[in-house]
């Protein structure tokens, strides 16, 4: 006796196509999982031959070979319960298998038959829907499940025996429904940070192009409270970005009750993360925080305190676009296009507030400043000195402009840009900060007098490449701001002004 079932393996957001072979052979009785299973995988006999004692069925006394093929990719999760026992109970006559041939199957069992939820179901749908096939999940897996295509056929039991009784036409199963999480108005406004104006502008041209920034400050300036507002002016995600988001999050279990949110990520991880945990990883990779981030913000508070080499493991995911994990047996590749905001004292003390002082001068910035690389630095488009606030400022009224002011400016910039790519065939390319060298020869070039205040400032600033392209990436942005199809001298000015040479010069001094 023979039956088959299709189900998918993770490898990065990619759902690799499995099929669960079962053979029934007279024999010594025995149940043989085989093809590379983990742990998960190989306990999942005790959690399958219980599920079926509670549907009224048992295995039957003889040989049962369950291969999942093909054989040399690792097998990793619980979720490849469903289908195995969907393999099983076809092999054995309980269920018709031309039922289960046009279904991939993804579910974990639990012992008294329900089907328990598993991440991944929204990327699973979608590996099967570019097959031909259907998809059977759990019930809480159905929501996001379903946005995967409109005509696909998707099955979301919460029971075995439920699943049984749909197929032999005893009850029906219906289709479900897309959720979509109707993402709140944000309480976070700009109009609640008082002064910082210089800083409130940065903000606005770090939203307008995806530019990566750090602000550097003394302890109260207003760091983390102006970078938590950044949702607030940055356009929603579109509906192909929504799909890309929700994928990873699947993936890592976090989509609450299969809703698909419409508001860009915002991940603040703590400073004492692992490089795991912010780029992924594991003894099971996992996407990290820098992917869980993609089309978002990732935000890196007090970012000296982080270790050193966990940093600078993210300087190839900036530049690059995604994270890769590598293992002696496969690749697993997560995107992480984001936009870096981080934050940092001047010093260990934090020195600079009103009224204070750094108890040990310039070789207390100097240390703590080193522990952020140089080439993580140069990664970074605009760098800016957010000063402590004064009671003065304090004390004034609120201003006139919040985040829905500047949100309308910076979704017109954006517009500038889809539209510019657009007529250029650049596909995938979505924000100035995205563009390579070549695109950006051809958007960029400013005129010649913006052309030669860059040459001067380069050779006196000894920008690097990279620091020279980024430059000139910013001043696209605020060329875009203004409404300007040149990028010219002001815009190159204010662009330079940006990268930080100014205050690391006058604190080296």
């Amino acid at each position: 006796m023979y039956a088959q079932v299709s189900t998918v393996a993770f490898v990065g957001i990619e759902a690799r196509p499995i099929e669960v072979q079962v053979r029934i052979t007279p024999g010594a009785p025995a149940f043989a999982i085989v093809g590379l299973p983990d742990k998960a995988v190989a306990e999942s006999r005790e959690r399958v031959r219980n599920a079926l004692h509670a549907v009224g069925l048992g295995l039957p006394y003889k040989h049962l070979t369950v291969n999942l093929a093909p054989a040399d990719l690792p097998k990793e999760g619980s979720h490849f319960d469903l289908a195995i026992v969907l393999a099983l109970m076809a092999a054995m006559g309980a269920i018709s298998p031309e039922a289960v041939s046009d279904y991939a199957a993804i579910g974990e069992l639990a012992l008294d038959g329900s089907i328990r939820a598993v991440p991944g179901c929204l990327p699973a749908a979608i590996g099967a829907n570019g097959r031909g096939k259907g998809l059977i999940c759990p019930e809480a897996g159905g929501a996001e499940a379903a946005w995967a295509s409109e005509t696909m056929s998707i099955l979301a039991p919460p029971h075995l025996l439920s699943l049984v009784n749909h197929f032999k036409g005893l009850q029906t199963l219906r289709r479900p429904v897309p959720n979509l999480e109707r993402s709140a108005e944000s309480a976070l406004d700009l109009r609640d940070v008082r002064g910082q104006e210089t800083a409130k502008r940065a903000l606005e041209v770090a939203a307008a192009g995806g530019h990566n920034l750090l602000l550097v400050g003394p302890p109260g300036s207003g760091k983390s409270m102006l970078a938590a507002r950044l949702p607030s002016i940055l356009p929603p995600l579109t509906p192909e970005e929504m799909l890309e988001v929700s994928m990873l999050h699947s993936l890592a279990g976090e989509l609450m009750g299969g809703k698909l949110a419409t508001a860009r990520p915002f991940r603040s991880p703590h400073h004492s993360a692992s490089m795991a945990a912010l780029v992924g990883g594991g003894s099971r990779p996992r996407p990290g925080e820098v992917s869980l981030a993609h089309l978002g913000v990732l935000f890196l508070d007090e970012l000296p305190e982080f270790q050193p080499n966990v940093l600078d493991a993210l300087r190839q995911p900036l530049e690059a676009g995604e994270t890769v994990v590598a293992r002696a047996n496969h690749r697993i590749a997560y995107p992480c296009r984001i936009q870096l905001v981080a934050a940092m004292n001047p010093c260990k003390c934090g020195g600079g507030a009103t009224g204070q002082a750094c108890k040990r001068g310039a070789r207390c910035a100097e240390e703590y400043q080193a522990r952020v690389s140089g080439p993580l630095l140069d990664r970074i488009d605009l760098q800016i000195e957010v000063p402590a606030v004064t009671a003065t400022e304090l004390c004034l009224p609120p201003p006139t402009e919040g985040s829905a002011e500047v949100r309308a400016r910076v979704l017109a910039a954006r517009q500038r840009q889809i539209e510019r790519f657009a007529a250029l065939g650049a596909r995938g390319v979505r924000t100035n900060a995205d563009c390579g060298v070549t695109l950006l020869e051809e958007i960029a070039t400013p005129d010649d007098a913006g052309r030669a205040l860059l040459r001067q400032a380069a050779e006196q600033l000894g920008l690097s490449a990279r620091g020279f392209h980024r430059t000139l990436k910013v001043a696209r942005t605020l060329a875009d701001l203004d409404g300007a199809d040149r990028v010219g001298r002001l815009h190159v000015a204010e662009a330079l002004a940006y990268r930080g040479e100014s205050f690391r010069r006058s604190r080296a001094a």
